[in-house]
C-alpha cells in the first residue's frame, strides 16, 4: 500500500496486521484519483472527510495532493491507530484530525464542529448496510452541499439505491470486486 501522487508520491504506509481492515487497492486507488483529478480539477484548499478510514489510504492519497485537511473517522482502535502512525510517517498529521467512534455518531458530532466538506469518502467493510446507512444520513446533513462530492466504495455484488433524497449517483465504475459510486447534490 503506497501513495500515488503528490508531495508523498511513493512512500509506502503502515499496513494491518490483520485482515479485519481491507484498504482500497493501488490500482482502483489510482483509478479513483485520475476520476476525481478530473472533477476536482486540484485538491487544493480542499476539506476531506474519510468515514471507515481503516488505514487512513485515502484521505492520506488526498492530503499528499494538496487538500488542506481531512478528518478520519473509524470505531477500531487499531484502525485509529494506524492512521495517526501514517499521518506522522508522512508529516500530516497537523492537517489532520482522527476520531474514534462509530460513522453516525462521529457525523452527528462532526455537524456542531465543522463545514460541509469538499470530498467525502464512505469505504465500509462490504455487505453490511453501513454504506446506505450514512449516505442516507448524510443526504440531510449540513456536512455536505452542493459543492460536496461523496465517493462510496462498495463490493461490485452489492446494489444501494442511486438516489438518497437530493444526493444522487452521478457515476458508478467496477473494478474487479470492488464498485466506487459517485454522488452529489443534485
Amino acid at each position: 500500500m503506497r501513495i500515488i501522487g503528490g508531495s508523498a508520491r511513493g512512500r509506502r504506509l503502515f499496513s494491518p496486521p490483520n485482515f479485519r481492515i481491507r484498504p482500497t487497492a493501488d490500482r482502483v486507488k489510482e483509478s479513483l484519483f485520475n476520476i476525481l483529478g478530473n472533477i476536482l480539477v486540484d485538491f487544493d484548499h480542499c476539506r476531506v472527510l474519510d468515514i471507515f478510514a481503516g488505514t487512513g489510504n485515502l484521505g492520506i492519497e488526498a492530503l499528499s495532493r494538496g487538500a488542506a485537511h481531512a478528518v478520519f473517522v473509524d470505531n477500531h482502535k487499531e484502525s485509529v491507530t494506524l492512521v495517526l502512525k501514517n499521518l506522522r510517517l508522512l508529516g500530516f498529521a497537523g492537517r489532520a484530525c482522527v476520531l474514534e467512534k462509530e460513522a453516525i455518531p462521529a457525523l452527528r458530532y462532526l455537524e456542531k464542529r465543522e463545514n460541509p466538506f469538499h470530498l467525502v469518502f464512505i469505504d465500509p467493510p462490504y455487505r453490511l448496510g453501513l454504506a446506505e446507512k450514512v449516505l442516507e444520513y448524510l443526504a440531510g446533513s449540513a456536512l455536505v452541499d452542493e459543492d460536496s462530492l461523496v465517493v462510496a466504495e462498495l463490493s461490485a455484488k452489492e446494489t444501494i439505491p442511486t438516489a438518497f433524497a437530493a444526493l444522487r449517483e452521478f457515476d458508478r465504475r467496477v473494478y474487479g470486486d470492488t464498485a466506487i459510486s459517485f454522488f452529489r447534490i443534485t
